[in-house]
């Protein structure tokens, strides 16, 4: 997003800068139906809506789809401000833009959080808050859990429901250009090197082995049939699906170890 200069037809280098004065009068004349004042007040706070949905990039959101969604916010802002409360526009206005994004990005992800959901992780919120509050600490899931009367787990889920989901790419650290990602902090303790290498054995050793000696180990340990339902399925018996499975076996170990 860094250098675009057109967003949404509008050129954001020339974009106006209001004085808080300026802000304050705009805002009372607004207040009172002026319209004009109005859209002077728009567009002279797109440069705030620039600011926030800097801290959305990196998404894969499109830019154009965040700035008209943020303006949604800065709208709803203008709308809603009072003047008469002693705080900066900005101040009251930077929470609304985001607040519009993350509903857009919330209601537009493939992930749904169902509203019972959402609920429980408001009141959660709003515990761990007041808690923090009376202790002056942080409070653990176990004190917000008995707080609201809940199991752990439902402040666990809830919790993680909203959670704004991370980029495996986003970067985390940058030093001398070379950016290390969160998918480089991750690992597959499944697939290492050792793991690899053992897989690769086991299917040669395997390979080895004579057609009826691999369908018995088929039909025995990956459709987990007994000994006496191998011996029905190839029609031998029972005591010749167990030392030929004995013999496939250690043939295998034999291959393997023999490696």
């Amino acid at each position: 997003m860094q250098g675009k200069v057109e967003i949404c037809g509008v050129n954001t280098a020339k974009l106006p800068v209001l004085k808080n004065e300026e802000t304050q009068s705009l805002l009372r004349r607004a207040r009172e139906g002026d319209k004009a004042a109005r859209e002077e007040l728009i567009s002279g706070n797109l440069r705030l809506v620039l600011s926030v949905i800097q801290k959305f990039s990196g998404r894969g959101e499109n830019v154009d789809d965040l700035f008209q969604v943020g303006c949604i916010g800065l709208i709803k802002a203008i709308d809603n401000f009072d003047p008469a409360q002693n705080v900066r526009f900005s101040t009251y206005g930077v929470p609304m833009i985001a607040g519009e994004i993350r509903r857009y990005l919330r209601d537009n992800s493939s992930v749904r959080v169902s509203r019972s959901m959402r609920d429980t992780a408001y009141k959660v919120l709003q515990m761990r808050e007041k808690l923090t509050n009376d202790t002056g600490r942080e409070p653990n899931t176990d004190e917000i859990a008995n707080a609201l009367g809940i199991k752990r787990q439902d402040v666990v889920f809830a919790l993680d429901a909203i959670s704004d989901p991370v980029s495996l790419f986003e970067p985390i650290y940058s030093d001398g250009g070379e950016s290390v990602c969160v998918m480089d902090q991750l690992s597959d303790r499944g697939c290492t090197d050792e793991s690899w290498l053992e897989r690769l054995a086991l299917t040669d050793a395997i390979a080895r082995l004579g057609e009826r000696e691999k369908r018995i180990l088929a039909l025995r340990f990956y459709d987990g049939k007994t000994q006496m339902e191998v011996a029905s399925e190839i029609n031998i018996s029972q005591a010749q699906v167990s030392r030929l499975e004995k013999n496939a076996i250690a043939q295998i170990k034999k291959s393997i170890f023999a490696q």
